[in-house]
């Protein structure tokens, strides 16, 4: 007899293991278990920055102190709620989903709690979000690759202010394109960026017409804006766009001090067209 139970729960466990492919579906107890405490913090690190969580319990609360980490924490005097069930965290990111149960344990702090929980490759489940051609990681990657190409001659550059700007080149990959420019500080002053404005403008403003500017924000950058004496290196990542002849890219480094220095580097549209691809 209870050779037949065992044999029926394998069937069993096997046809719902079928079911489940053939649906896609995902249940609760093949999820990660994570343990969480009342008084410890728990952090999810994602490979990417995160744009969604979703947590089915008003007992943990959560925020996200860096774009790819998740804080979660059990909130003070809810632990009852907490017992004997366990909820579940949804983590989207720019390509991916990630689910967890979390497992209260009213026990003391020498208990295995988890601090800190690496999103692997293996935990998630990909997305296809449309407005995202490019990850942040896969831009990341191809601007290390940008930094080891072996060094050209500059397409365009720009003086002032004792300042110099190299657009040492650039690339497509995908919808965006990519942008390899170096700052030069010839003065003894450091220069603190204050901002990098990308705008297409008007080659040649005459004083009778209006100027016509479209400002276009990077979707991406290597290194966020910094302080530098005397080099400043960069690759920055803006969407595929096209302007006119009569126009051409205007990128504009401006200074936080008082002295305001302003550097315009110009590109045009021919750059753009020939491009390298990553």
């Amino acid at each position: 007899m209870n050779n037949i139970i065992v044999l029926f729960m394998a069937i069993l466990a096997m046809v719902q293991g079928l079911y489940a492919q053939e649906t896609g579906s995902i249940y609760r107890k093949d999820l990660p278990i994570i343990l969480i405490g009342q008084d410890v913090s728990l952090h999810f690190i994602s490979p990417e920055p995160i744009r969604y969580v979703d947590i089915t319990t008003h007992a943990i609360v959560g925020d996200l102190p860096l774009k790819n980490v998740l804080r979660l924490k059990v909130v003070p005097d809810s632990s009852l709620k907490m017992k004997g069930r366990a909820s579940i965290v949804t983590i989207i990111g720019e390509s991916f989903i990630a689910q967890y149960a979390l497992s209260y344990a009213d026990g003391p702090l020498s208990m295995p709690f988890a601090t800190q929980v690496n999103i692997l490759p293996e935990q998630t489940h990909p997305l296809d979000a449309p407005d995202i051609t490019l990850t942040s990681k896969q831009m990341e990657n191809f601007s290390m690759r940008i930094l080891d190409e072996p060094s050209r001659a500059s397409l365009r550059k720009a003086k002032a202010f004792g300042l110099e700007a190299r657009l040492n080149q650039v690339y497509t990959a995908g919808e965006h394109i990519f942008l390899d420019i170096t700052y030069f500080n010839q003065t003894n002053l450091s220069y603190e960026v204050d901002e990098m404005r990308f705008k297409i403008e008007d080659k040649k403003i005459s004083k009778s017409t209006n100027v016509q500017s479209l400002e276009i924000k990077p979707v991406w950058q290597l290194y966020p804006n910094t302080t530098f004496k005397k080099q400043y290196r960069n690759i920055y990542v803006l969407k595929k766009t096209t302007f006119p002849g009569r126009k051409v890219l205007n990128i504009e480094l401006s200074e936080k001090q008082i002295s305001g220095r302003v550097l315009t580097l110009q590109i045009k549209y021919g750059d753009i067209l020939k491009a390298d691809s990553l």
